[in-house]
């Protein structure tokens, strides 16, 4: 990116979530704190407190920001998907314009939903059945809305997929969650599925993130650059989604 650009939000689109223990990590990656594994896993603060698990989805992340009534599809640091080198990020812009009244629809200006775009396998190949972006965020700079309103906003005839709910309640150790998810996930993945995402809101509201990743698990095996291979799709314009 030239130095005289500005990314349009002038932040991120979307930071990196805390690994629960155990959890497989790449290089950059970090854990969570001790007191929200605890928390998340095994002993709730109070009641105040909400535990919602769902399937973690593997992909490239991706925004649709809102901003002065104008879409703008960004890659995860914030860059529009259009000025992208890679030639997934311009399927997913061009995506986006083709479904921009669905998004004018459920998103007020200044916010944005964030997901993962499937469309090109990373580290997981999926046989889609159902569009190639999945959202599991709404945020408005830096705060994520309650879950409740971003399933509210998904829903409706033409609604967005999210990833499937394994829980929502009190604490849950990783190996149940696991069970919940099954070998192979509820996304249509052909070989075992990346992992879980904990999320956990108090008193309504969203208070802290958390992720598990299969300890085998490796980063962008599919991708060209890590395989020396070409590229593997998921999802290609006229074949679905």
């Amino acid at each position: 990116m030239s130095a005289v650009q500005e990314k349009p939000l002038g932040i991120k689109a979307y930071g990196h979530i805390g690994h629960l223990p155990n959890s497989r990590m790449g290089p950059g990656d970090h854990h969570c704190h001790q007191g929200q594994a605890r928390i998340a896993t095994e002993k709730a603060r109070d009641r105040h407190d909400q535990i919602i698990v769902t399937e973690k989805v593997d992909g490239s992340c991706v925004a649709v920001a809102r901003k002065d009534g104008v879409l703008i599809p960004l890659i995860r640091a914030g860059w529009p998907a259009a000025q992208s080198r890679h030639e997934m990020h311009h399927l997913f812009h061009h995506w986006v314009m083709a479904n921009q009244q669905r998004f004018l629809d459920r998103l007020q200006d200044g916010e944005r939903l964030v997901g993962e775009w499937l469309a090109l396998a990373h580290g997981t190949r999926y046989q889609m059945a159902h569009e190639p972006l999945v959202i599991f965020d709404l945020m408005t700079g830096a705060r994520r809305l309650p879950f409740r309103v971003l399933h509210e906003r998904l829903g409706g005839q033409d609604g967005f997929t999210s990833p499937k709910l394994l829980h929502a309640g009190g604490p849950i150790a990783v190996p149940a969650a696991l069970e919940l998810l099954g070998p192979m996930g509820h996304h249509g993945a052909i070989e075992p599925t990346e992992g879980v995402v904990y999320r956990v809101e108090r008193r309504g509201e969203f208070d802290f993130m958390a992720k598990w990743v299969r300890p085998d698990k490796v980063d962008g095996c599919y991708l060209p650059e890590v395989s020396g291979q070409p590229p593997v799709w998921n999802w290609r314009p006229g074949r679905s989604g």
